[in-house]
């Protein structure tokens, strides 16, 4: 691990300001995404949330960085259990069914941590959005996705807030 850049990590905060220092150090250096990508997903270390927030903006520029490293991504998805990183992860998700080629094996790693998501009350909105839009993706491929995907949404509509409403509307309106 880059000291430098755990250090970095360690003292940014949830300013955008902060996180986007972090993000431009990873673009101009592509050779510490590894180490980003290893605090991302060190659900032990106690920044590891600070260094998903870092990753999402890396990837939402450079997605492709990430496609060397897929397996190991897509095997962490069921250790995360931070709120705030799970924001970031799921996003990730969305992201990578829309525009990677996964394998088999990674679009169902991907589509069980997404509907463990989903289902879960403990799961704030924007966690359970962007493994909403990431399942619909998927349900391009894998036609048994929509009917459970359409079944959650319907049955749990009205348990959720205007954010979650609108997002499950848009989707329910295109699977439909």
């Amino acid at each position: 691990m880059n000291s430098e850049l755990y250090k970095n990590i360690a003292n940014s905060s949830a300013y955008r300001i902060s996180r986007d220092e972090n993000t431009q150090l990873i673009l101009a250096n592509a050779a510490l995404f590894p180490d980003l990508l290893a605090l991302a997903l060190n659900v032990a270390d106690k920044n590891h949330h600070k260094a998903c927030w870092v990753l999402e903006l890396v990837l939402e520029k450079q997605l492709h960085l990430l496609t060397d490293h897929l397996p190991v991504f897509c095997i962490s998805l069921s250790e995360f259990t931070n709120e705030s990183a799970m924001r970031a992860i799921s996003k990730i998700c969305m992201f990578s069914c829309k525009h990677l080629t996964l394998t088999n094996v990674q679009e169902q790693q991907i589509t069980e941590s997404c509907f463990d998501w989903l289902i879960s009350e403990d799961r704030k909105v924007a966690t359970k959005a962007y493994a909403i839009r990431a399942l619909y993706e998927l349900g391009k491929k894998y036609d048994w996705i929509y009917p459970e995907l359409q079944r959650i949404l319907t049955d749990d509509y009205h348990k959720h807030t205007a954010a979650y409403k609108a997002v499950a509307r848009e989707i329910l309106k295109k699977i439909k």
